[in-house]
């Protein structure tokens, strides 16, 4: 399977998992941004060190054929695609995986070479069954090093015991200037629309610079490309905005399973604005995921267990996971875009033609990606109810 399609494969997840949290009642009313690549990584992991059922049921998620595709697809992804662009110009970029293992098991040798070779992940051995709480805060301050202090707490208090065994990691930073900075000189505050019905305000940036859009019957696609570098990476924000006030959430069905919508129909050309503003915004958003995977049919890995490919020891048997938490955050303003997730995953034993002139005015909820372009890459997924909730 080569990059491309096992990268299409990757964003078809990555919507389908926005796309179930983006309906959630308990979410409905919330600014969301999450990596899906952070969680899909620590699932592959996950899968490596899994057989039988439990595997499969992984595999059919991550819609892979083999978790050897899914191991030479991360480790194209750590080393290739989301290693550091900054010596060539572009955008900042750190993703580290990392393995606590409780101090009396060791990693099966084929598992440990997996993690250390394909995710590039750092193993350490510590004591789960006396210092839980230490590794807890070893942990916290490991995923808040790796992403420049934006995720903080990543693992809760009482999330990791004596029963804990392993902890699988992952941290994504990413901090990018626009190609085209937006003068701040020129921000003004205007009137953006909640689904509610209400209008509040909020600042908005704003450019007579040609931009990259895209018009389609019901809704409008804003490219934002961060400065590059020499290497052939494209980073780009892409914003979905639909027609309608209250039309996001139609909107995400359609970019969820019109997965060239990604591939083939993103804008390619600058054309001449009239109109045009798109407001500032930051966003924090956490969650323990395990709800979440379990109503997409992921389901094995949380209670059956089946991860007997991880340790050299019958304790493997009895191995299953019991949360994986998520945290992201992202700023966008006139300078560019600062973003960072990270993942966690604890294992216990079971007890059309573009007119003159464009108007985009992003005063309404909307839809954004971050994406690496020439591999169609997907780092981050979110949505805007309003921009002045944090």
């Amino acid at each position: 399977m080569d990059l491309r399609e096992s990268i299409t494969h990757q964003t078809n997840v990555s919507f389908t998992i926005a796309n179930h949290l983006f309906s959630k009642p308990s979410h409905q009313d919330k600014n969301i941004v999450l990596s899906p690549l952070s969680l899909q990584l620590v699932l592959s992991i996950i899968a490596a060190g899994s057989e039988g059922p439990t595997q499969q049921q992984l595999l059919e998620f991550l819609h892979s054929k083999s978790t050897d595709h899914l191991n030479s697809l991360a480790s194209q992804l750590v080393s290739v695609v989301l290693s550091d662009a900054t010596p060539a110009g572009g955008p900042l970029l750190s993703f580290v995986d990392g393995v606590w293992i409780e101090q009396t098991l060791s990693l099966q040798p084929s598992f440990k070479e997996i993690v250390s070779t394909d995710f590039k992940a750092n193993l350490s051995s510590v004591d789960f069954q006396n210092k839980a709480v230490e590794v807890t805060d070893e942990v916290n301050l490991w995923a808040e090093k790796e992403t420049n202090g934006l995720i903080k707490e990543l693992l809760p208090i009482g999330s990791v015991n004596s029963s804990t065994r392993l902890i699988f990691a992952n941290a994504l930073y990413f901090k990018g200037a626009w190609s085209d900075k937006f003068d701040a000189s020129l921000t003004k505050d205007n009137d953006f629309h909640l689904l509610s019905g209400s209008a509040i305000k909020v600042p908005f940036m704003t450019s007579k610079k040609k931009q990259f859009i895209r018009e389609f019957n019901d809704f409008k696609v804003l490219g934002l490309p961060y400065k590059q570098g020499e290497d052939k990476r494209r980073f780009s924000m892409y914003i979905f905005l639909p027609n309608a006030k209250d039309g996001l959430s139609a909107l995400v069905e359609k970019v969820a399973s019109e997965s060239e919508l990604l591939d083939h129909k993103l804008p390619s050309e600058k054309v001449q604005v009239g109109d045009f503003r798109i407001p500032r915004f930051n966003i924090s958003f956490g969650l323990e995921t395990s709800d979440v995977l379990k109503e997409l049919g992921v389901v094995l890995p949380f209670s059956t267990g089946g991860l007997t490919k991880m340790v050299d020891s019958l304790v493997g048997q009895n191995l299953c996971v019991s949360n994986i938490f998520h945290k992201s955050f992202i700023e966008v303003n006139e300078e560019g875009t600062e973003a960072a997730a990270a993942t966690a995953a604890t294992i216990l034993l079971r007890s059309m033609r573009v007119p003159t002139t464009v108007d985009f005015v992003a005063d309404r909820p909307f839809l954004f990606v971050i994406r690496e372009d020439l591999t169609g890459t997907i780092l981050f997924v979110g949505r805007v109810l309003n921009p002045l909730v944090e």
